[in-house]
């Protein structure tokens, strides 16, 4: 069973991380929702409270098929400031394991080093802190085992894409028309 932590820091945007929980889900994806926070329950942007899995601190990240980071803010200002996660991230690219990461979240991934050369999206306004990318307006870009997203509005073909990755295409498209988005 292939496996994802999606990490959540007070002020991630909750559609999109909450999103990629659900869509991994329905695909028979072992998601564990991982708070850096030191609580488990964690503060979305806009009020709404979501009770994590784990502690960051819980965790054995080894078998992780794929990382995942929502975007928002603070939420992604609060998920590039855990040097624990920061360490982490660099070992999984490191060894050239999945990372996604939407709306705000790839900046983090620009700011790591990772997306020279590459090409990347995210939210319009955070576009040059993509550090050496080649950014794309397309609402997915998926360039080696990097997977950026634009922003909420582009969670769900986020999410398929992610499941696409892991499961095949033939399941993101069972699901997508599952949900009626296909």
């Amino acid at each position: 069973m292939k496996t994802v932590s999606v990490f959540l820091a007070d002020g991630f945007e909750e559609i999109e991380g909450l999103t990629v929980v659900d869509i991994l889900r329905r695909a028979g994806v072992q998601v564990d929702t991982v708070s850096v926070t030191g609580d488990k329950t964690i503060h979305g942007a806009h009020q709404i409270d979501v009770q994590a899995d784990f502690l960051f601190e819980e965790m054995d990240f080894t078998q992780a098929d794929m990382l995942v980071l929502p975007g928002g803010m603070p939420g992604t200002k609060n998920l590039m400031e855990h040097k624990g996660l920061r360490g982490l991230l660099e070992a999984h690219h490191e060894q050239g394991q999945y990372i996604g990461a939407i709306c705000a979240a790839p900046s983090i991934l620009g700011r790591l080093g990772f997306l020279k050369g590459r090409k990347a999206c995210c939210y319009p306004s955070f576009e040059e802190k993509l550090e050496g990318a080649d950014v794309v307006q397309d609402a997915v870009c998926v360039d080696g085992h990097l997977i950026t997203g634009r922003g909420m509005g582009t969670a769900i073909p986020f999410a398929l894409k992610l499941t696409e990755v892991l499961c095949g295409e033939e399941k993101a498209g069972e699901i997508g028309r599952s949900i009626i988005y296909l």
